[in-house]
């Protein structure tokens, strides 16, 4: 959930209603979009 907070700027509350597959799915979304932004921390050589 801290990933989704940091990303995407939810608060807990954003995501209370959500189930854990949906909570998986945008923890994925989450990881696209931070890569993205700032390159895959296991290619930075």
């Amino acid at each position: 959930m801290a990933d989704l907070a940091v990303v995407f700027n939810w608060s807990p509350r954003d995501m209370d209603d959500m189930d854990i597959e949906e909570l998986a799915r945008w923890r994925e979304k989450a990881r696209v979009r931070h890569e993205a932004q700032h390159g895959d921390p296991d290619n930075e050589f």
